[in-house]
């Protein structure tokens, strides 16, 4: 008897293996939230994306973890907002106390691999391909597979996997996709499920697009042109994944997850912000505020389009109940997301758990319609139905809702405060031995590269500005002596 439930046990969970849907988060660096075709940008065409959109879920009010990459890149990981992993800033490494999606997925039988950007590890400063020992790697948070490089990168780029370092030729975005999708094509015939991360480098800095993808900007300024020339690229990568699942015949079943990292880019105008207030590095709509297109064939039905409020800490606790787990035991308490499942299926009318932001010691507060601002000495509300540009700070003309929110901040900001601590981990306290934030090019364990690197047109530059930089300290510090 015994061993017939035994044998019964195990069909069921190969049943519910094969049924669960393979996952694909991408993820923009730079991408403003008005830099895509169903926008309406006036330059920009994203047919692909619109495409995604039109078959899938869109999702207007969609907002990154925070204003710059690493803490948004923390938050897709663990479902908690930035500040409680330890990466408070760009270039912080997450801690490894953290509970991560990646582990989560793995552990429940999934395949998880990651392809591009991670900067989680601690190091700053142009995209270097990962060390096999490193400890922050994709590999020591959950991914059995990882070709990633530290930060941004662009053409013709140096990715490493798995530790050993290999130089690719073409468009970073293209190249990435295409990896991931042999990654996918290898896990289908074993019958797992997989979770795939691509993190992209476009658009963000240095921009080289070639002369094909600029043809429709030519009256615009070069920077802006390269600028807009990658996020072609980029739009015709994502054209090029659905399509390779679709080939693979598993796109009915697959859910592929688009958004962008941060806000936009102020110096290529208030269109690539879609006229919001703010671009990166702001709390107000345009730094926080970005693309997010979902698309699961089997389930979405096409071409809906949804204001309801969520974010990138939403994304682990919707795919850990999608893959049929637990979001309380499997993402690490507290947790700020909520699982956005119910929204696959129907429109929900307004957030229960009010969406919490921290960030260069700024924080806000968004509770549907309101958000609240502390802004390092000012604070603001704005009814963001009513004002979408932010033009009108409602904090002294509704006394009632400001205290209400100004609550909810210093409540949520004191458990926030307590994470940061090291309250939550088993051990209460962080762990010691936390890497700093350094720039690659002042470990040790690159500095036999440098000499490969320099002429590389992704680093020259920065190295010669870094090397010019540390001559001109050691200037004032002899005259100061």
């Amino acid at each position: 008897m015994k061993l017939h439930l035994l044998i019964l046990s195990f069909l069921c969970a190969v049943l519910h293996a094969d049924d669960r849907p393979n996952v694909i988060l991408v993820m923009s660096d730079d991408q403003g939230w008005g830099q895509t075709g169903y926008y309406n940008h006036p330059h920009l065409k994203t047919p692909h994306l619109d495409e995604m959109a039109a078959h899938g879920l869109r999702l207007d009010r969609f907002y990154a973890g925070a204003s710059n990459c690493s803490p948004t890149r923390a938050t897709v990981m663990t479902g908690r907002t930035n500040d409680r992993t330890g990466v408070q800033n760009h270039g912080f490494p997450i801690r490894l106390q953290e509970k991560t999606i990646a582990t989560a997925l793995r552990d429940a039988g999934y395949s998880t691999a990651h392809f591009g950007k991670w900067h989680l590890n601690g190091l700053r400063g142009p995209g270097v391909p990962v060390l096999k020992d490193d400890t922050h790697s994709p590999g020591e948070l959950g991914f059995d597979h990882w070709l990633t490089v530290t930060n941004f990168f662009d053409r013709n780029p140096v990715l490493s996997r798995m530790g050993e370092f290999e130089e690719f030729e073409g468009d970073s975005s293209e190249i990435v996709i295409n990896e991931a999708l042999k990654f996918i094509g290898s896990k289908k015939a074993e019958g797992k499920p997989v979770f795939t991360v691509v993190w992209f480098g476009s658009p963000h800095s240095p921009m080289v697009a070639v002369d094909d993808d600029r043809t429709d900007f030519s009256d615009l300024k070069l920077d802006t042109q390269h600028h807009l020339g990658e996020l072609v690229a980029m739009d015709r990568s994502i054209g090029a994944l659905r399509k390779g699942l679709q080939d693979l015949e598993i796109a009915e079943n697959t859910i592929v997850w688009f958004n962008s990292d941060n806000g936009g880019l102020a110096p290529y105008g208030p269109e690539t912000m879609g006229g919001l207030r703010g671009s990166k590095n702001q709390m107000y709509e345009g730094g926080l505020r970005v693309p997010c297109v979902i698309e699961w064939p089997k389930v979405i039905a096409g071409g809906r389009i949804s204001k309801f409020p969520a974010g990138t800490v939403d994304i682990f606790p919707t795919i850990a109940e999608v893959a049929g787990l637990d979001p309380d035991k499997v993402i690490l308490q507290p947790y700020d997301g909520i699982s956005l499942r119910q929204l696959f299926d129907t429109d929900i009318a307004r957030r229960e758990k009010p969406l919490g932001f921290r960030h260069d010691n700024r924080g806000v507060i968004i509770d549907n319609e309101y958000k609240y601002l502390s802004l390092k000495g000012k604070e603001e509300l704005y009814h963001l139905e009513d004002d979408k540009t932010e033009s009108k700070n409602l904090a002294e003309v509704e006394p009632e809702v400001f205290s209400r929110l100004k609550t909810i901040y210093t409540q949520w900001n004191d458990g926030v405060e307590a994470s940061v601590a090291g309250k939550d981990y088993p051990e209460g306290i962080v762990a010691p031995n936390q890497p700093e934030r350094r720039f690659w090019n002042t470990d040790p364990a690159y500095l036999p590269y440098i000499d490969l690197w320099k002429d590389r047109p992704e680093y020259k530059q920065w190295l010669n500005r870094s090397a010019n930089q540390g001559k001109g300290k050691q200037k004032k510090k002899k005259k100061s002596q």
